[in-house]
Formats: structure tokens, C-alpha cells, sequence
């Protein structure tokens, strides 16, 4: 009598293929609403991380400018905080600030320019953004953002 106890109460305790599907269902729909919402989130990330190059790229230009006397020129660029400039004017105290010149979450290089255009920093330093376009309205740079989203 024990037997049949036992083998009727292991019957019960399985999954009907319905009771699985259902699952299965509002898992998936709870994933997509999730990957949904997440992808607004990864376009707010992809700035923030560009702030906090163009943050760091100002502070290496200010210590390159603090031991040279003077801002690399537009055609030095920042290739001038990697390597030693070739171009005059040749700076003087020269030593390598980064390893790299990093890239902006699109796959971009960073753009410089000196005189600045549209900063109030003596040198603009800024990404195309998303478009890859640049003078667009999704260019991110070391200006007063204007919020038009």
C-alpha cells in the first residue's frame, strides 16, 4: 500500500507542457520589456562616458599646456599628449600623458581644435556623437550643452 501512495504523489508533482509554455511565455515578455527600457539607458551611458573622456582629456591638455607654456595646435592634436609632436612649434617639456588617445563610444576619435570655436576653454575638444557627422546637434563637446531631446 505504500507503493501506490508513492507513485500517485510523484504523478502529481510533474509540469504539464501547458503549465511550462506559460512560463516560458511571461518570462519572455518580461525580458523584451526589460531589454526595451534598457536601451534608452545604453544611449544615456554612451554620454556619460563621453563626458568623462572629454573630463579627462581637458585635465591631460591643462598639465600638456602647464609644462609646455602653450596648447597643442589643431594639427598637433591630441596625438601630442601620445606621442612628440613633429610639428612647430615643438614643445619643450614634452612627456607622453596617455597611452592612447581613446575613442568615443561610437568608434570615433576625439576632435580637437585651437583656437576653441565654441567653448570658453581656450581649445574645443569634442565627439561627433552617435551620427558620426560633424557641427550636428548630437555633438558632445566641452561647451554648454543645449538640451533640445
Amino acid at each position: 500500500m505504500t507503493q501506490t501512495h508513492i507513485r500517485s504523489s510523484s504523478t502529481n508533482a510533474a509540469f504539464t507542457l501547458i503549465e511550462i509554455v506559460i512560463v516560458l511565455t511571461i518570462i519572455s515578455i518580461l525580458a523584451a520589456g526589460s531589454i526595451y527600457m534598457l536601451k534608452g539607458n545604453v544611449d544615456v551611458a554612451k554620454e556619460t562616458r563621453v563626458e568623462s573622456d572629454l573630463q579627462n582629456l581637458m585635465t591631460q591638455l591643462q598639465l600638456y599646456e602647464a609644462r609646455n607654456m602653450r596648447a597643442p595646435t589643431t594639427e598637433q592634436g591630441l596625438r601630442a599628449l601620445v606621442e612628440r609632436p613633429t610639428a612647430e612649434p615643438l614643445p619643450e617639456k614634452w612627456t607622453q600623458l596617455l597611452e592612447a588617445v581613446p575613442k568615443d563610444p561610437w568608434g570615433m576619435e576625439y576632435k580637437y581644435r585651437y583656437p576653441a570655436q565654441k567653448s570658453k576653454k581656450p581649445y574645443d575638444v569634442y565627439s561627433v556623437g552617435k551620427d558620426g557627422a560633424e557641427g550636428t546637434e548630437d555633438d558632445i563637446g566641452n561647451w554648454p550643452q543645449t538640451t533640445t531631446k
